[in-house]
């Protein structure tokens, strides 16, 4: 009789072990929190990509610390959305949408238009949208869509918007990369991934670029007061990785989930690194640094 009461207790202290030792496992991966700062007031800030994942998070922290948000987003319908939940979470009315697509150089130019319409300043540009490993496909203009969103459209919304940041000084610009920078190679040869397209190599490419990028900008802004800094968020689960091979599956998805949850980070937690390099007093000189 006592036997059989102690077999269920053992079951659930160890269901009960091993769920607190996941946990556990899963704050050390996630990483520090960023604590400092506690007021963005008076900051214009664009955060594209910002109503889901990374970006959604990101903006959503900044709401609270009173900075001016401008969720540059391509679907306005699901920002409308993300954008009355983080007015009415944060009590902070000054949390605007606007359309951005990435993909197409003429919506690039209109936001670009209207955001100097509306804002004689701009204090953070975060560029934090992206796409990965998707199928071949191309932008507007025929770019490669992963080096079109990820690079080209960061590069000519960032070209844009420098008369604003420069007038704002100090300002700050920050390029959300990947450590899959470290593998990626700029192709030459076949820069658009024409000849043989492998998703992987060419997201890698697209965030070297951004690394590369980064790197130059700051030698040109060197004197300007606006600083230009690349962050690695960590791998963290958003839809980003919807075209990822495990994404695809549902028994490798049933099976690896649970798994893998435990060293991936939450969006919140992969929005740290870019909190950080927004706000932090520390970074208030640094440029053309990777931070991860």
């Amino acid at each position: 009789m006592g036997s059989n009461i102690a077999k269920p207790i053992v079951i659930a202290s160890f269901i009960g072990t091993a769920f607190a030792s996941s946990l556990i496992i899963k704050d050390y991966f996630g990483g520090k929190k960023y604590e400092g700062c506690n007021t963005a007031e008076n900051k214009v800030i664009i955060i594209t990509g910002a109503n889901t994942g990374i970006g959604l998070e990101t903006a959503k922290e900044l709401a609270k610390k009173n900075a001016k948000v401008i969720m540059a987003c391509r679907d306005v319908v699901k920002c409308e959305k993300a954008r009355q939940d983080i007015v009415v979470d944060s009590k902070n009315k000054y949390v605007y949408c606007r359309k951005l697509d990435l993909s197409s150089l003429e919506s690039i130019r209109n936001f670009s238009e209207r955001f100097h319409d509306e804002n004689n300043r701009l204090d953070i540009l975060i560029n934090n949208a992206g796409v990965m490993r998707c199928p071949y496909t191309k932008t507007k203009e025929g770019f490669e869509l992963q080096l079109g969103v990820n690079h080209l459209g960061h590069f000519y919304l960032t070209n844009l918007l420098l008369d604003l940041l420069k007038k704002s000084a100090p300002s700050r610009i920050i390029n959300v990369s990947s450590i899959a920078h470290t593998r990626g190679k700029i192709n030459k040869d076949d820069l658009n991934s024409e000849k043989n397209y492998d998703p992987g190599d060419a997201y890698a490419q697209s965030k070297l670029a951004n690394i590369l990028f980064t790197k130059e900008l700051a030698s040109k802004l060197k004197d300007t007061g606006v600083t230009v800094n690349a962050v690695h968020p960590g791998i963290v689960d958003t839809e980003i990785t919807r075209h990822m091979g495990f994404a695809k599956s549902y028994v490798a998805t049933l099976l690896l989930k649970p798994i893998i949850w435990m060293f991936i980070k939450t969006p919140l937690q992969g929005a740290q690194t870019s909190l950080y390099a927004a706000l932090s007093p520390d970074l208030d000189k640094v440029s053309g640094k990777y931070y991860r």
